[in-house]
């Protein structure tokens, strides 16, 4: 079918004028269109209406649109009379309707019938849901084809992303057209299938859960674990203060929902953390209280405990060669400490042991080597040393050895974290399992590798996109890790996808699609 996303007097309908709605709106209007807006609460109209003009107007004050074009824009918002009770003939000249309201199948499913009954067979009709199946909504449809998911993100002025998602009756001609208005939006589209969490809450899965993990592991804090993703792994924000950002409420319900959608699937298993958290009403934010506290918007986080002092020249440091690279990077900065470092092929009797693992926890990686667990210790070198260091004990490392190993590091005044023991240390866990649903993710056709790392960048905010990441830490090495991992753990949670395993193999990048 002809559809011209360029045309002068396209016309959007928009159901719905909550927070998604009136963004949406906002983006189309800027964007040229006309948009004809509803509620079935009719004050909620014109109350979007003056919220869109208002954001419409700032942006004139701040230069980065003429007064003359916000007048024009706010002007193509139109309120109608549309609604469940009136029926939805206002909105039949209409090219385009996309629905943002309840998250409630049987309310979509209502707005649906009366559209099909007004507007043109040639108009699309596009749900914003972000957890409902696009097919179900679309298996009410007369017109099925001509249905599909368009989904943005909050706020969606500002997150410029949006993802296309294609149920299992919906034509092409529907997906190109929707991506071409995406496009004159301003929003850069993502094509996804219809699953579960579509792309970008799919892709999300590895961060927040693998953190809850460790933690319920007694690994380490709250607070430790956002200080190593954030420093050491350079995301924005750690996944505890994500979680609060979110809000528990949303978060929790969202990683229940996916995990039973996708029949249990072991890589996306919540643990009872945030079951327990959210029965106690710790939302985040919103409330002043989840994994931290909150005054005045700004978290109360506990404070590093402050390194021993020792004198660096009385410790002889023996560190594994087992990983030449990691060990090397190591070396300079205990060199650099004062520390005296051996050089033989074993430890002296006296030695701190110094190991470098990916993928295993510290008593596995000593036993390996036949090296004395009570002297050993491990170093995350995953990523540089130079922002956060992450120090690994046995069980049974003794106390004056994790002591000075933790004053070695930190004498620089790079600051250190001690953990117990844990395959994988935290950001090589968390990082793994980043990239291996990524990979799944391609691996199941559910978007090109390229609309992977791009959806993830902007609607997650990550530094890389998972594949991005798995390419510049080593696809090699993220196979390591996961199948460490899956062998100690033997969990299905960690296997690693056939997409990751088949690349790493051959020694070709993680973005590389098949022809």
């Amino acid at each position: 079918m002809a559809f011209d996303a360029n045309s002068s007097d396209l016309t959007i309908g928009v159901v719905g004028a909550g927070v998604m709605g009136r963004g949406i709106a906002q983006v189309a209007a800027e964007a040229g269109m006309t948009v004809l807006l509803a509620d079935a609460r009719r004050d909620a109209v014109e109350e979007a209406r003056a919220f869109c003009a208002d954001m419409i107007a700032r942006k004139a004050a701040k230069g980065q649109i003429t007064e003359d074009a916000a007048k024009a824009a706010a002007g193509r918002i139109r309120g109608t009379g549309a609604g469940p009770e009136s029926g939805y003939a206002d909105f039949a000249p209409c090219d385009v309707v996309i629905e943002a309201v309840a998250e409630r199948m049987d309310v979509k499913h209502a707005v649906l019938a009366g559209l099909e009954e007004a507007v043109q067979d040639d108009c699309i009709i596009a749900t914003n849901t972000s957890s409902l199946s696009v097919t179900g909504f679309a298996a009410k449809a007369r017109r099925p084809g001509r249905v599909a998911g368009f989904h943005f993100f909050n706020p969606v002025p500002l997150m410029k992303l949006v993802e296309v998602v294609g149920g299992v009756l919906t034509e092409p001609w529907t997906l190109d057209a929707l991506t071409a208005v995406a496009r004159r939006m301003g929003h850069h589209p993502v094509r996804t299938t219809d699953t579960p969490g579509f792309l970008v809450n799919h892709a999300g899965r590895g961060y927040g859960t693998e953190a809850l993990r460790i933690v319920s592991e007694g690994v380490c804090g709250f607070a430790d674990v956002d200080r190593i993703m954030v420093e050491a792994a350079g995301f924005r924000l750690g996944p505890f203060e994500l979680l609060d950002l979110t809000g528990l409420d949303v978060s929790h319900t969202v990683m229940e929902s996916i995990y039973r959608q996708y029949y249990e699937e072991p890589r996306f298993r919540p643990v009872i953390i945030t079951a327990q958290r959210h029965a106690a009403g710790l939302y985040g934010r919103k409330v002043g209280r989840g994994f931290y506290e909150y005054s005045e918007g700004k978290a109360s986080k506990p404070a590093d405990p402050s390194p021993p002092t020792i004198d660096p020249k009385s410790v002889s440091v023996w560190i594994s060669r087992r990983f030449p690279e990691a060990a090397e990077s190591l070396a300079k900065v205990l060199a650099a400490s004062g520390a005296r470092i051996e050089t033989g092929s074993r430890p002296s009797s006296g030695a701190l042991i110094m190991l470098t693992p990916f993928g295993e926890d510290t008593t596995t990686a000593a036993l390996a080597e036949e090296l004395d667990p009570t002297r050993a210790v491990a170093v995350d070198c995953l990523f540089p040393l130079s922002r956060r260091r992450t120090l690994m004990r046995t069980p049974v490392t003794e106390t004056a050895i994790r002591d000075a190993a933790h004053a070695l590091l930190a004498a620089d005044g790079v600051p250190v974290t001690v953990i117990h023991d844990s395959p994988g240390f935290v950001a090589q866990r968390i990082l793994a399992c980043i990239v291996n649903i990524g990979a799944d993710i391609a691996q199941q056709r559910i978007a090109t590798p390229e609309d992977i790392n791009r959806a993830v960048e902007l609607g997650l905010g990550y530094p890389k996109g998972p594949l991005a990441f798995g390419d510049a830490l080593g696809p090699a090495r993220i196979l390591r890790i996961l199948d460490s991992m899956h062998a100690f753990y033997g969990d299905p949670r960690y296997r690693p996808s056939p997409w990751l395993k088949r690349r790493a193999l051959l020694g070709v990048s993680l973005a590389t699609a098949e022809s």
